[in-house]
């Protein structure tokens, strides 16, 4: 039978040392009895069902109905005064259940030389004037075995994974030691853990000695009759025992027994150790003989575990907190960094050990959609991406730790050496947005207080029992995959790294928008302006050019010849000037004129402008070559023309060649991107359609309406543009020749062509080599 899962707190027993009453309320009826009172009250009649008055004083008894209302169910209460009962004095305990109340009487004990607080105040004065936790609680096993005369006195602490360590030791100088040796989980059964976590002490004197049965009355809230011998025959009506896990007396599993006795234990101790309200840990005393302390020693055992609980909270948290101020200042910069660059790849990667040192790791991990960064020792590229594939189906929350990564996801065994630990901080759930920390294995070497799996049996069923572990004797274990624990405080880093990331981007997204507003706001007064402007200035300009023309014609055989030719500069000047303002309408109306998209066959549109540019340029003949059938795009299709025919006019008119030619084509999916189009090559031109005074292109299928991004390229033999001018040429009225050089112009056609490109969300650029030729590239 597995007794680790049998209800301790309803084990319808108590240890032989006292004796206990269960009592309804508020009557204070006896409805339950341990089987001993008789024998050690030495009365013969039955006390089941009668007052207790019956047995005690009652003016004891009318100061415990009186207090009824003080008694609860956080702790058993000790009356003030003795109870003298034949001539014998108890001392007397009481708490309450959800429905009885519950009396427990244990013999005094004559009080020794010297008084248990004034060892326990002692006790405390040495302790508040040590400063580490180590120090701390080794001196505290020398005063409490001091106080308690127990043979061993140890101070047990549980880890994340509840088993326990012996972290300090006082003991008699023939006993073998625990100190460092660990115990696993199982020792300590969970409902024993509740137990403790209430922070009570346990104790029992003589492991040895035989248990006494409760004997139950017949009444409403008992289930059996006068005359059974267990409480757990006798339940309540509802079928719920009485719950002795407040009882002081209540009875020894005899799992529990077994257990100490195989380790030569025959009396124990055990106070609790709270910390941030959790188990930390348990002071654990030892007598291999049986050994009987008065309540008031126990009871400031107790007072010195609660001082011991509180103090231990401090040395630790004072011990922890130079680290943790350490970690603060390194996010303090660290944010601050962040906050004032635009780029946050770089700002978190560099310098590299910042953030490696914001939770103490040896490498890291920092993906922003398709982009990986690593720093310090990590797995590679690859093996990250494969892991937060892994996490992404694993993992809800924005946080996941380990220290043993390669238990959870086996594929990690390959990167032990560097990845045994991982903290995982998902930055955003919309965005591809990782964090990752790593760090190596590290072998340790567990010195456990016999095997830790000695307790565990898998029956042929595969049913598994927990029984007494029979062996105490060192067992050693090489721990492996397993990395340095992650400390809270590393992980509250990494939380609120994430949270000031997430606070700053938005700041950014904020103040982005802000931009916006502002920029195309500006744009469209910009816009409005330009147009207006260029509109009212038409006006003045034709009638500067009219008057020009009237006297010119009217006043021709007055003027010599330098007048004459004045005039006709200044008529000159104002045709330019006409067709600059043109210009800079087109160029404004680009900006608010909204695009009327639709699928348009590029092979027809090409053919339409060159067609025109034939007509146009009689006396240019160049060769044109479009090596496959142009695809459908959704566009706006007259400023798409505008696109072709001013690329198209710049590739008829600067070319010097004797044998010119124009390519015109669209790029594979594999060959987009500038890096593709430089396979584009010069000196292989693209094979070219036959030569016709309007070439047009084949009557073929056109290829199908494409929903991704193109890029298309018209390419030439001319004359080439230097390096320096690739980007400048895009400006407005920027020429790189004089006006009367290669067909003129106004320097404006490129800018309202990039202008179109971006108003369709592309992109435009020009890779040329002078003397040898242009091609430009636009994506649609």
């Amino acid at each position: 039978m597995n007794h680790y899962l049998e209800p301790i707190h309803f084990s319808g027993s108590i240890q032989p040392h006292g004796m206990l009453l269960v009592l309804s309320e508020p009557e204070l009826t006896v409805v339950c009895v341990s089987a001993n009172i008789q024998e050690q009250f030495g009365i013969s009649e039955d006390l089941l069902n009668q007052s207790l008055s019956t047995l005690l004083d009652v003016q004891v008894v009318d100061a415990i109905r009186q207090s009824l209302h003080l008694i609860d169910s956080a702790s058993p209460i000790k009356l003030q005064e003795s109870i003298l009962v034949s001539e014998r004095s108890f001392n007397g305990l009481v708490h309450r259940t959800e429905n009885f109340i519950i009396l427990e009487l244990e013999p005094t004990l004559p009080l020794g030389l010297f008084s248990v607080p004034a060892f326990v105040r002692r006790a405390i004065a040495k302790l508040r004037q040590v400063s580490s936790s180590h120090e701390f609680l080794h001196l505290l096993t020398q005063e409490l075995r001091r106080i308690t005369e127990f043979d061993r006195v140890m101070v047990y602490q549980f880890d994340q994974h509840e088993a326990g360590t012996v972290m300090a030791e006082a003991k008699r100088d023939d006993l073998p030691s625990y100190l460092g040796l660990h115990y696993p989980a199982t020792d300590i059964p969970e409902q024993v853990r509740a137990l403790y976590a209430r922070g009570l002490l346990r104790f029992i004197p003589d492991l040895t000695a035989q248990s006494i049965s409760l004997v139950a009355a017949s009444h409403p809230l008992m289930q059996q009759p006068f005359g059974s011998l267990r409480l757990r025959s006798g339940q309540a009506a509802q079928g719920e025992p009485v719950d002795l896990s407040l009882a002081v007396l209540r009875g020894v599993d005899p799992c529990c027994v077994e257990y100490h006795q195989n380790m030569g234990v025959a009396a124990i101790l055990v106070i609790a150790l709270i910390h941030d309200q959790k188990l930390w840990g348990l002071i654990s005393c030892h007598h291999q003989t049986p050994k009987y302390l008065s309540y008031e020693t126990r009871e400031a055992c107790e007072l010195l575990g609660e001082f011991v609980s509180l103090e231990l909270a401090k040395k630790v948290n004072s011990e922890e907190l130079d680290y943790i101020i350490k970690l603060r200042s390194l996010q303090s910069e660290f944010v601050e960094s962040i906050s004032q660059v635009d780029n946050l790849k770089e700002a978190l990667v560099n310098p590299a050990p910042r953030l490696l040192d914001l939770v103490n790791a040896t490498g890291a991990a920092v993906c922003l959609e398709d982009e990986m960064t690593l720093l310090g020792l990590t797995p590679t590229v690859e093996q990250v991406r494969l892991l937060i594939q892994w996490a992404d189906t694993q993992v809800r929350d924005a946080l996941f730790h380990t220290d043993s990564l390669p238990k959870l996801y086996p594929e990690a065994v390959v990167f032990k050496d560097v990845a045994s630990g991982l903290v995982l901080l998902q930055i955003s759930k919309v965005r591809r947005y990782y964090i990752l920390w790593f760090r190596p294995e590290v072998l340790q070497t567990v010195n456990w207080a016999g095997d830790p799996n000695a307790s565990i049996t898998i029956s042929t069923d595969g049913s598994v029992t927990l029984s007494p572990r029979q062996s105490f004797e060192k067992w050693q274990e090489t721990v492996r995959l397993t990395s340095l624990p992650w400390k809270a405080c590393e992980l509250d880093q990494a939380l609120d790294l994430r949270s000031a990331i997430v606070g700053i981007v938005l700041n950014k997204a904020d103040e982005l928008a802000r931009i916006n507003q502002e920029l195309e706001r500006t744009n469209q007064e910009l816009d409005s302006f330009s147009y207006a402007a260029s509109h009212d200035l038409k006006e003045p300009l034709r009638g500067i050019h009219n008057y020009s023309m009237l006297l010119l014609k009217g006043y021709e055989s007055v003027l010599d010849e330098v007048g004459k030719n004045r005039l006709q500069t200044l008529i000159r000047l104002t045709r330019r000037m006409e067709s600059l303002i043109d210009v800079l309408l087109k160029f404004s109306r680009l900006g608010q004129a909204e695009l009327h998209l639709v699928p348009t066959d590029l092979n027809q549109l090409v053919n339409q402008v060159l067609e025109d540019l034939r007509v146009s340029h009689q006396d240019i003949q160049p060769d044109i070559r479009i090596p496959r059938l142009l695809p459908t795009v959704v566009c706006d299709p007259v400023l798409i023309n505008e696109v072709f025919m001013n690329l198209l006019s710049n590739a008829f008119k600067y070319n010097d060649k004797p044998e010119q030619w124009i390519s015109i084509g669209y790029l594979e999916q594999e060959e987009k991107g500038r890096e593709g189009a430089r396979d584009i090559s010069f000196d292989s031109p693209t094979p070219s359609l036959p030569h016709s005074p309007t070439p047009s292109l084949p009557h073929s299928p056109t290829p199908s309406l494409s929903n991704s991004p193109i890029t298309f390229y018209v390419q030439d033999n001319g004359i080439g543009i230097r390096a320096r001018h690739l980007e400048t040429i895009f400006r407005l009225f920027k020429r790189l020749h004089e006006q009367n050089l290669y067909g003129g112009g106004t320097g404006a056609g490129l800018t309202i062509t990039k202008k179109i490109i971006e108003r369709h969300g592309g992109q435009i650029w020009v890779e040329s080599t002078v003397g040898i030729g242009s091609t430009f590239y636009f994506t649609l």
